[in-house]
């Protein structure tokens, strides 16, 4: 009987694996999708607002950053991987905001997956991030797409009606945040 249960038990995983149950690492988000629209908080620094494109308070959408392409990490305060991957992100703004091709059409901001304003705020201040970063204390992005390993990092094209179409996701980290952005303007901008 035991040799039953067994077998019962490995048929019932592998169709909960098989299955469209969002599974930890499975990213319902893929490339040509449109980003969810979820509603973020907008930065209380106007600094970042001004970067960002948008204008006084309430909530934002990503379609309405102004930019042709926005490089979105997801990642929590208590992901060892993400504090180790700051210094690169850090990196990948610099190199954005001292390109004249790139500053002002990308850029970049972080998603705190089910972290508060406070917990956001602690990480950006430790880890002296430049580029603005939202709370998502609901846990609204998992939700939506399916749970995410962090670091995740999801681009998005903007076209100018606000839609957003998904060029990249993936979780990881950047290794090298100049091969990073080459790879991500040959998918965005692919013949200028």
């Amino acid at each position: 009987m035991s040799k039953l249960k067994t077998i019962a038990f490995f048929l019932l995983l592998v169709f909960l694996c098989s299955s469209s149950l969002p599974l930890w690492g499975k990213v319902n988000l893929k490339t040509g999708d449109s980003f969810p629209d979820i509603e973020f908080k907008k930065p209380k620094d106007s600094e970042d607002r001004k970067y960002l494109g948008l204008r006084g308070w309430g909530g934002f959408a990503i379609g309405d950053i102004q930019a042709e392409v926005v490089i979105i990490e997801l990642f929590s305060m208590y992901c060892s991987h993400c504090q180790n991957e700051a210094p690169l992100t850090r990196k990948l703004y610099e190199i954005i905001e001292a390109d004249r091709r790139l500053k002002g059409r990308f850029k970049i901001m972080g998603i705190g997956i089910n972290n508060s304003d406070f917990e956001v705020d602690f990480f950006r201040n430790k880890y002296e991030i430049p580029f603005p970063l939202v709370s998502d204390g609901e846990d609204m992005v998992q939700k939506t797409i399916g749970k995410v390993l962090t670091p995740h990092y999801v681009v998005v094209r903007i076209t100018g009606d606000g839609k957003t179409r998904v060029i990249f996701s993936e979780s990881g980290r950047l290794e090298d945040p100049m091969v990073f952005l080459d790879m991500i303007y040959k998918l965005a901008i692919p013949k200028e």
